[in-house]
């Protein structure tokens, strides 16, 4: 059950706040940059980030080495692991408290439908929700063939409203927020829209290969993206160049299908 949501309004605490910063494009990229510059406005924003892109890990955790930190400059780390490694090592090792908030992103790319269950950004976020502190993650859904520069700009500027809101709302109870943003200016923007998630495959997105000596090997990657079409879906709110925030809930339990097992299913033991 969703707890009562805290007012924090003293912009003596928001100045104060300690603010973390992550994503799974690396340390290096723009988009992360352009959120750690949106987040400073904010509070005491840091930045503990993946060495290098380790796009569509999910919810992986290093635990069979060490991991290895390597401080950047001042309040900016690299870490040679996942974004939620990124994550555990900041809240218990490198911040200075628990932070008011966690901000992953700004992905170079959408986290829409299917897409949450690869995507390292949105697993950084839920990482930090499971320790109890609101989070969201921020992505720029890119045309195939953009127009340069991408407008990270539009998506920082958003993720810096969404921040205040938590810093003086806070969220509610084991609940993030997956944030997809279009790559378009801010004059271009329709609006906002709260979403359900969305149900996209692809098709095609294992390929067949070989090397030179002619051994056979698969990639993954790719592929032509089908969904599902619904009004209220994240997809469809950034079809139409709405902002999609969609809640994500941590308990995946679907409560219909554990009713329905309770009064259909009769299973005895032996």
């Amino acid at each position: 059950m969703p707890i009562s949501l805290i007012c924090r309004n003293s912009d003596t605490i928001r100045s104060m706040a300690i603010i973390l910063v992550t994503n799974d494009d690396g340390v290096h990229s723009p988009g992360l940059i352009s959120l750690f510059n949106a987040m400073k406005e904010l509070g005491d924003a840091y930045v503990i980030a993946p060495d290098r892109e380790r796009s569509a890990v999910s919810h992986a955790l290093t635990m069979h080495r060490p991991l290895r930190v390597e401080k950047l400059r001042e309040r900016v780390y690299s870490v040679n692991g996942t974004p939620t490694d990124c994550v555990a090592v900041a809240v218990n090792k490198i911040l200075p408290e628990k932070p008011a908030f966690v901000v992953s992103g700004i992905n170079k790319g959408a986290n829409l439908g299917d897409d949450i269950t690869y995507s390292g950004t949105v697993s950084a976020a839920i990482e930090s929700t499971i320790m109890g502190i609101p989070s969201f993650a921020v992505s720029l859904v890119i045309a195939k063939k953009p127009a340069l520069p991408l407008h990270f700009d539009t998506a920082a500027g958003f993720a810096k409203k969404i921040g205040r809101y938590i810093l003086d709302n806070s969220l509610p109870y084991d609940t993030l927020l997956n944030v997809n943003v279009p790559d378009v200016s801010l004059n271009n923007i329709k609006g906002i829209k709260f979403t359900r998630q969305g149900k996209r495959i692809y098709e095609g997105s294992v390929h067949e290969t070989f090397d030179p000596h002619g051994e056979k090997h698969y990639w993954i990657g790719g592929g032509t993206p089908y969904w599902e079409h619904g009004e209220d879906t994240d997809i469809q709110a950034i079809q139409e160049n709405h902002i999609s925030i969609t809640p994500i809930h941590l308990d995946l339990t679907n409560y219909d299908a554990l009713q329905f097992l309770r009064d259909r299913l009769k299973l005895n033991i032996g």
